[in-house]
């Protein structure tokens, strides 16, 4: 294994070959044979970093752990904080970094297992699309139908967050400004990646606006605990509201298409002063589920009706 002390090396690191490792979770899930090159020695990428303006900085080597804990983050972006403490286990949440988990590969057995050959390993077809996948995408945008597997993208995504990437060996534009979270994923029509970054870029970290005043959020999965398996479904909420209603919102789901979605069909409902179930059942809007998973229509309504109901302070008035 290669220790990267210096993003100046990095051109070297990739010409050598091997993948990034931060704190190793994925990689060990799913027996990633090496090369590979640590990152856990670069300088700076492990900070909270809050600007005068109420904006922060959090490096992509900040665990998952750290980030639920974070009593200012807490304060001021509840959503982010909320998914962060309710992903994994606390043991893989000490371990998973920010970067990390925003990178991760997806969790498709078909593509974990070595018996199969699909788009995202060499293949030229999808088999979850026949075969026995009850938690693949019902949102579907593209050849490949499993679930994108980070939560916090789906927070981050919510959250209006930026990235800022390293390009490395690159002469990439995204190395000159942070861009939007969701451009590390695109529409999710490529059926051969997980996120768009190229080999020789890092991830270094996410900013977060200042956040609206008076914001109120929420977040839910649907999920096996006992397995401490990733979400069927997952969503989050940040609402603003006033005597007139909600005044600003911001929702988005995962474990429903091949990238984490807004759903701006919900926000457009909840802002024209839609009934909150109402906005919720509009989540299905662009759904399309295969054959094996039409239950997971009812989860999506009814966990972004949760979410909803946990931020406005109106859960368990029904």
């Amino acid at each position: 294994m290669t220790a990267l002390t210096d993003l100046d090396d990095l051109g070297d690191a990739v010409r050598r070959g091997g993948e990034f490792r931060a704190g190793g979770t994925d990689l060990m899930g799913r027996r990633a044979a090496g090369p590979h090159v640590d990152l856990r020695g670069l300088p700076d990428l492990s900070d909270v970093t809050w600007q005068p303006d109420g904006s922060v900085r959090i490096g992509a080597l900040t665990t998952v752990a750290r980030v639920a804990r974070d009593a200012r983050l807490g304060a001021a972006h509840p959503c982010l904080t909320l998914t962060a403490a309710g992903l994994a286990t606390p043991q893989i949440r000490e371990a998973a970094t920010v970067g990390g988990n925003l990178l991760q590969r997806n969790r498709c057995a078909y593509f974990r297992g070595p018996s199969f050959s699909c788009h995202q390993n060499g293949g030229d077809h999808c088999p979850a699309r026949a075969g026995l996948a009850p938690n693949a995408a019902i949102v579907d945008t593209g050849p490949c139908i499993a679930p994108h597997p980070s939560s916090l993208a789906v927070a981050l995504l919510a959250c209006d967050a930026l990235a800022e990437v390293h390009g490395g060996a690159h002469d990439d534009v995204r190395s000159a400004a942070p861009f939007p979270v969701g451009d590390l994923y695109g529409d999710g029509s490529d059926p051969t990646r997980d996120h768009l970054l190229g080999p020789g870029e890092i991830l270094l970290s996410v900013v977060l606006p200042p956040p609206v005043p008076g914001e109120r959020a929420a977040y839910h999965r649907a999920i096996g605990r006992s397995e401490a398996e990733w979400p069927l479904v997952e969503a989050v909420a940040r609402l603003a509201m006033d005597r007139g209603g909600i005044t600003f919102a911001r929702v988005a789901a995962g474990g429903v298409a091949r990238v984490p979605v807004r759903l701006p069909e919900v926000e457009e409902a909840l802002l024209a002063g839609e009934p909150l179930d109402r906005a919720a059942g509009l989540a299905t809007a662009r759904c399309t589920p295969a054959a094996r998973n039409p239950h997971k229509l009812a989860l999506l309504s009814g966990i972004v009706l949760e979410v909803l109901e946990r931020a406005t302070g109106t859960a368990g008035h029904r």
